[in-house]
């Protein structure tokens, strides 16, 4: 007989606590292990408890829903679901802390305790698909926040020399923003490729996360405009793809369109790396990190197939191996490698082949 999924629901608002246990504990399947109403009880109930999911509000007394989801993770990995208002600036910034710090999904709060059927289901689906997923610890509360470390020679895969690579396009999804952190921070202050990046996040929760990475890292961060041009190698910058709209090179430039969904994604990393493998070809670094389905599968093939060098991330280290196992399923990936590697690999691929020569 199969068990329950356990839930932890930790909301200090009574009304919309008692509601969110209302719902999950009339779905069949699911069961309320406890709640909570500040963030300490909740570390505590998740050690005592040992729930299946932890369904987490940010806006916390006591300790904030972003700590809370820190040190579980750190001490007592649990997948977990941010169920957040997302009105302001602030919570959105928390939102996409707690994702980085490794919760895994995100759904915003009812509008109203009362009656909504489409809602509740979100709910319950949200929790089912969060139980799914095997977590990996996430060290940031032993190690302090977003500790980085530059690449090392010792620690870059070899990797075939050119003098052609122009762009890094990324792609991620369920567990994207703690990889794009790690990867991104890692590289040198004054790597000079443009990245174009498309990350899976649902409305209304992207609206902001270019801001939010900007002031994490080194590099510009903003979305793309379209009919930019593709930015020169020189000052390297983040150019992300829009909510809800896929970003494209076409003809040396950067579109933005709202054309069909793929993968049910808007943006879809597909969109991007096709565009690239027609348009630049060998010149393309094309990276698949942690995410659910497919998307960006065939079109890291496709850069691969065109000249360009494809990296995929390994299963032992992704959140969800869904994206990237299904580019290594169709011979789409050049390099498999462990998240920690990805960014000394972007660093030697991008340095020209004649001054990888010089150095030896």
């Amino acid at each position: 007989m199969t068990s329950n999924v356990r839930v932890l629901v930790v909301e200090d608002s009574l009304t919309i606590r008692k509601h969110l246990v209302e719902v999950l504990s009339s779905a069949p399947g699911l069961e309320v292990a406890g709640e909570a109403s500040d963030g300490k009880v909740a570390i505590e109930l998740c050690q005592r408890l040992r729930p299946d999911v932890v369904t987490m509000d940010m806006m916390l007394p006591v300790m904030t829903g972003v700590a809370a989801t820190e040190y579980i993770m750190a001490y007592c990995p649990t997948p977990i679901l941010i169920v957040s208002a997302s009105t302001n600036r602030g919570e959105l910034f928390k939102t996409y802390d707690a994702l980085a710090a490794g919760a895994v999904d995100v759904l915003e709060k009812p509008l109203s305790t009362g009656p909504d059927e489409d809602w509740e289901e979100r709910l319950i689906g949200a929790v089912r698909m969060v139980s799914r997923i095997r977590v990996i610890t996430h060290p940031r509360a032993r190690l302090g926040r977003l500790g980085k470390s530059g690449p090392t020679e010792q620690s870059t895969p070899s990797v075939p020399s050119s003098d052609d690579r122009r762009i890094v396009a990324v792609g991620a999804s369920t567990g994207g923003p703690g990889a794009l952190l790690t990867i991104f921070s890692a590289l040198p202050k004054d790597f000079s490729l443009p990245i174009l990046l498309v990350l899976h996040i649902s409305e209304p929760f992207s609206l902001a996360l270019a801001e939010w990475l900007d002031a994490q890292l080194p590099q510009e961060v903003r979305y793309a405009v379209d009919g930019e041009p593709i930015p020169t190698p020189g000052r390297g910058c983040v150019l992300m793809a829009p909510p809800d709209r896929h970003l494209e090179v076409v003809e040396g430039q950067l579109r933005l369109s709202d054309g069909a969904e793929r993968h049910s994604c808007r943006p879809s990393v597909d969109v991007l790396f096709e565009s690239l493998a027609r348009e630049m070809g060998t010149q393309t670094i094309g990276c698949l990190l942690t995410g659910m389905g497919r998307d960006g599968a065939k079109g890291l093939l496709a850069i691969k197939e065109s000249g360009g060098l494809t990296i995929a991330q390994d299963e032992a280290t992704s959140v969800v191996f869904g994206m990237p196992g299904e580019a290594i399923k169709l011979g789409g990936a050049t390099r498999i490698l462990p998240l920690t590697d990805i960014a000394p690999m972007i660093v030697r691929a991008a340095t020209p082949a004649t001054r990888q020569e010089t150095r030896k």
